[in-house]
């Protein structure tokens, strides 16, 4: 599909103040977009806004309250007067063994990631139908294949995955194309903040090849916003993910066997994992909740 212009579109990016979000708001700025930041950093966002190239603004809000979402979705409208493109990107991490991980951090990662993006689009449908515009759910190979200690999150991102390719076939016929993005593991504070744990790192650096790497952000922002360009269904952070569809039905019963052997071998060091949520962000909505709590 050709690429459409960005020049004088409406994006809005959710967990905009970090990582994809972040540098994904800067570069559709750089390409003419005027863009609606969404999160819980109000300074971070406030400061990403300050150095956008194009018309920017940006709103205080938790992705999983429906009331909040919805208030900006009509203020983005107000201010801009139209939305062309929004990308469900906000999300939390958490990793360990399940049977000892904290209930509320394992629910947490599925409120944020699956539900608040469906919050989402609930609260932004309604103007991407006025304007036939494209909605871009960030997914993660945590959808195309399991992972022992990742529960939570490949849960999440399986979910997002099956509502974005269920949602596509419902507002297809009223103009509204919508995408799934991926990402392997790519240089963002959650990434960084799983490996702060030494038994995550080293697992991971033990998975095959390229699936052990951490990819650059650069590049993989650089593909999802060709993929935002062609309006594209699904959008590859990095090459190799593309190839991963066509053998993902054999992936479950690999890293169950692969798995199994690896999570024996660092069973001893499994005692006492801290199994809240991972990086600044997940500070970040830890934080927004203690502070909504109070």
């Amino acid at each position: 599909m050709s690429r459409v212009s960005l020049e004088g579109q409406v994006a809005v990016v959710t967990g905009a103040a970090r990582g994809v979000g972040e540098l994904l708001a800067r570069k559709l700025s750089a390409r003419g977009a005027r863009v609606a930041l969404v999160g819980l950093e109000e300074d971070a966002l406030k400061e990403v806004s300050g150095r956008l190239h194009n018309e920017s603004a940006h709103w205080y809000a938790d992705v999983t309250d429906q009331e909040a979402m919805s208030r900006v979705a009509q203020e983005v409208k107000a201010r801009f007067g139209k939305v062309d493109i929004v990308v469900a990107n906000a999300g939390v991490a958490t990793g360990g063994p399940f049977a000892d991980s904290d209930p509320e951090a394992w629910r947490r990662v599925i409120e944020v990631n699956l539900i608040g993006s469906a919050v989402t689009a609930r609260a932004f449908l309604p103007v991407l139908v006025e304007s036939r515009g494209y909605l871009l759910q960030i997914a993660s190979l945590a959808a195309i294949t399991p992972a022992p200690m990742m529960t939570a999150y490949c849960a999440s991102k399986s979910g997002v995955e099956a509502y974005a390719h269920s949602l596509r076939a419902e507002v297809g016929h009223q103009g509204v194309r919508v995408g799934v993005g991926y990402l392997s593991w790519t240089d963002t504070d959650m990434v960084r903040g799983a490996d702060q744990d030494d038994v995550m790192r080293e697992l991971r650096q033990r998975l095959p090849w390229p699936s052990n790497k951490t990819y650059p952000l650069g590049p993989a922002v650089d593909r999802i916003v060709a993929g935002i360009e062609r309006r594209s269904a699904h959008v590859y952070g990095q090459w190799w993910l593309r190839g991963m569809q066509g053998v993902r039905g054999y992936l479950p019963a690999l890293v169950g066997t692969v798995g199994q052997r690896e999570v024996r071998r660092f069973a001893p060091r499994l005692q006492g994992m801290r199994s809240g949520l991972v990086g600044a962000g997940g500070a970040a909505d830890e934080a927004a909740r203690a502070t909504h709590r109070n």
